[in-house]
């Protein structure tokens, strides 16, 4: 890109190639994008939300209506597009839920701000009165929640129900919110008077068979795994676990190497030399008193047979996620020198056994000393139920946590939003200068919220908003859209709630997100790099022209 000087001499300052979209183009470019990511994730909100299926580029199909998800598995190329994935995975990250709801608010305050800056309103007032706004509205959110005891696994239950009412496992909601809450409530621990869920104390571990209904609580650990050899014992009681992260087998050498025999018996002696070595492992771990062996590496085919032939059980190639919370479980320390292993290194359980778990195997590790390590198997029928499930679940298990974080609710079903909105439009109205449009700009954004929940449901939005608002300016805080029942209800009745945290994080995300689009005025886009690989690159576009010039002919 070149400038022009006086004199009429063209001045380089961008590579050739370099594109640049500056003011209202840039901005509007940027907000077209944000505008477009919100309108496919709008369609998913909610317990009548719609799924999407998602093909990526090696043909594997997603099929979710959880948001995080679909922003994770879409390939987006437009870089506001992507700032905004980035805000959602935030949001997905801090609180576990509530990316789909912070998504479409930000769309929706972009496209508000769009109205403002075409009637000659500068982005730099709307976005010190979306500032304003935000935090005015976190203050109301703070004033309108309602406390929970956290120690009542019923209200705690309730809440996780509601996370799990937009998934696709909607149906086994009660049974799964269950299983989440007994799970969070064993894995919590109390820190001077705060409670404090560490969500890597809780294992998720699917396995394809039976119905959402068989998902189980296994206090303990649970392998996908099998004991290694067929002579090896299937269950251990009072089990001494020797953790390792090292291979029980004769590692080959980084370089390449060559060994030259001149006799058979040359042969004969290596391969006892490699024997007695992996003997001497084993020695050394039923020396120091091991019973039961679980490995990150390999278990050679020699060293099977000598651990068989102790009685000892073995497990190998184990995720370096599972080694650790095993590690934490039985209290092993992860040994990565089988010569330097020490009794006090071994854990302990009071059972190991293998089981059959639909058509495979799996090792299950209970009665640990640290009784918070605890494994939910989940069930489906279909890898795809499976996948769905593991999803809903750990987006219960962090509504949990948010509840032990904070443990305060709001109404759900669009309630909290409507009345967020409308104290944000008394107290914009009070506003002196053109912030208040803004305010009110962000107000409006709010009620998107309840109007797709309307639309989902197959209600007319105008007449729902209409209600809604009568019913909170007569002061019911609590009516929200009863999308089940396709009408307005009260919220707190129905046991639709949610975390406050989430909807804290959800206003603090949009209002963030949609701030940082609205303060750029400026694209410059780098020329795009050529490929290294000259000959490849030149064969390719020989290839197309000669395939278009056929089809030319054709």
């Amino acid at each position: 890109m070149s400038s022009q000087q006086k004199g009429g001499i063209p001045v380089m300052i961008l590579k050739e190639g370099a594109q640049r979209t500056t003011g209202a183009d840039a901005r509007r470019s940027n907000i077209m994008a944000a505008k477009v990511i919100a309108e496919i994730l709008s369609t998913s909100l909610g317990p009548r939300g719609m799924d999407k299926m998602l093909i990526d580029a090696f043909g594997d199909v997603t099929i979710t209506g959880d948001g995080a998800t679909i922003l994770k598995e879409m390939e987006v190329q437009h870089p506001a597009a992507k700032l905004l994935i980035e805000v959602a995975k935030a949001q997905d990250a801090e609180v576990g839920d509530g990316t789909t709801t912070a998504v479409v608010l930000a769309g929706r305050l972009l496209e508000l701000a769009e109205e403002l800056i075409d009637e000659g309103i500068h982005p730099t007032i709307i976005i010190d009165g979306y500032k304003k706004a935000m935090d005015y509205a976190i203050q109301v959110a703070n004033e309108i929640a309602q406390p929970i005891n956290v120690e009542d696994k019923n209200q705690l239950a309730t809440v996780a129900m509601n996370a799990l009412s937009s998934k696709i496992v909607a149906e086994a909601r009660e049974y799964l919110a269950k299983i989440a809450v007994e799970a969070a409530s064993i894995a919590v621990e109390k820190v001077d008077g705060r409670y404090n869920l560490d969500l890597d104390w809780i294992k998720l571990e699917k396995k394809k068979g039976q119905s959402l209904a068989e998902t189980q609580l296994i206090q303990g650990i649970v392998l996908d795994k099998e004991v290694v050899h067929p002579g090896m014992p299937k269950r251990v009681v009072n089990a001494k676990i020797a953790v390792l992260d090292a291979p029980l087998e004769i590692e080959k050498p980084e370089w390449t190497t060559k060994i030259s025999v001149s006799s058979p018996n040359q042969i004969k002696a290596f391969l006892e030399e490699e024997a007695n070595i992996l003997k001497s492992y084993v020695d050394k771990l039923a020396e120091v008193g091991a019973n039961v062996v679980i490995t990150q590496k390999g278990i050679d085919e020699v060293a099977q047979h000598y651990l068989a032939k102790k009685g000892i059980m073995a497990v190998r190639r184990v995720k370096r996620s599972d080694i650790e919370k095993l590690a934490k479980a039985t209290g092993a320390k992860i040994v990565t020198s089988i010569k330097d292993i020490r009794p006090e290194d071994l854990g302990f359980a009071g059972l190991v056994e293998e089981r059959k778990v639909g058509e495979e195997k799996m090792v299950f590790i209970e009665q640990c000393p640290n009784p918070r390590a605890v494994t939910i198997l989940i069930r489906g029928a279909a890898d795809r139920i499976l996948d769905e499930a593991e999803r809903s679940m750990q987006d219960a298990l962090h509504v949990i946590r948010d509840l032990y974080r904070e443990p305060k609710i709001v109404p759900g079903g669009g309630a909290f939003e409507i009345e967020v909105a409308r104290r944000l439009r008394e107290w914009g109205r009070k506003l002196p200068g053109k912030e208040q449009l803004a305010v009110l700009k962000f107000a409006e954004a709010l009620e998107q919220v309840p109007t797709i929940l309307a639309l989902t449901a197959g209600l007319d939005p105008v007449d729902v908003i209409a209600e809604l608002r009568r019913r909170h300016d007569a002061g019911e805080i609590d009516a929200g859209v009863d999308v089940l029942n396709g009408k307005v209800a009260n919220m707190y009745k129905l046991n639709v709630v949610d975390p406050l945290l989430v909807k804290k994080q959800v206003i603090r995300s949009a209002a963030e997100a949609a701030i940082m689009i609205l303060r750029i005025d400026d694209i410059v886009a780098a020329a795009q790099t050529k490929s290294s690989s000259g000959g490849k690159s030149k064969g390719k576009e020989e290839k197309s022209e000669e395939e278009s010039s056929s089809s030319k002919t054709d």
